[in-house]
């Protein structure tokens, strides 16, 4: 037996590890995560997603929905804290060029039981107001 590592030094998301309950990742700056290029929420419909900054900057942006409207609001990361976001809460990450983050969700987190909200423009400008 021997100690496995795992690096990924590209742009966006990879999944670096994998077993049949839990999967982490190393999520990386890329320009849909830019304060220019935000335009969407998730949300995962079953299980949370923790997320701990390791390298640059971070804000968590996340929406509460009230009465079919969406509440905006953000958290600025700090680095080396873990940081979890309940299942079903809407959210994205903001980063900066230098960011580099690792995420830990269920192994089952798939397209499947998660919804995405594109954003309106004025929706997209109170984001960018709180990053």
């Amino acid at each position: 037996m021997k100690i496995e590592k795992y690096i990924f030094d590209g742009e966006g998301m990879n999944r670096v590890f994998e077993n049949e309950k839990w999967t982490v990742g190393i999520k990386n700056w890329k320009p849909a995560n830019d304060v220019t290029g935000i335009d969407c929420l998730e949300r995962h419909n079953q299980t949370d997603e923790l997320f701990v900054l390791l390298e640059g900057s971070c804000t968590l942006i996340f929406a509460n929905e009230i009465n079919g409207e969406h509440q905006f609001e953000a958290v600025k990361m700090e680095k080396n804290k873990v940081y979890n976001i309940p299942a079903t809460l809407w959210h994205n990450t903001i980063t900066k060029k230098d960011t580099k983050m690792v995420l830990i969700e269920d192994s089952n987190t798939s397209m499947d039981n998660s919804d995405i909200l594109t954003l309106t423009k004025e929706q997209i400008m109170k984001v960018q107001a709180l990053a």
